[in-house]
């Protein structure tokens, strides 16, 4: 059995290291390099899908995980706040 490992890199892509076949909508190989991590995109902006072109950078995305982060550090910190005042 092969070991494929799926890195979500903050606020940018996925990282896959490992064998695998990646296909399109139509059943079709995509090209890999054999040994080496491809990234997938997640931010919706490549225009080399489903390939990782580094676009995210430029549009400012941030990954969901970010996202829920801030909020929830937002919210605990305005609880905080409006306990002690």
């Amino acid at each position: 059995m092969t070991n494929v490992r799926i890195t979500v890199n903050r606020n940018g892509s996925l990282k896959v290291e490992g064998a695998i076949d990646l296909v399109d909508a139509d059943g079709n190989s995509l090209p890999t390099r054999e040994g080496k991590p491809v990234h997938l995109c997640r931010c919706g902006g490549s225009t080399n899908k489903p390939f990782c072109d580094g676009t995210h950078s430029k549009i400012g995305f941030i990954g969901a995980e970010a996202a829920v982060d801030a909020a929830t550090k937002a919210v605990r910190e305005a609880e905080a706040g409006g306990e002690s005042g």
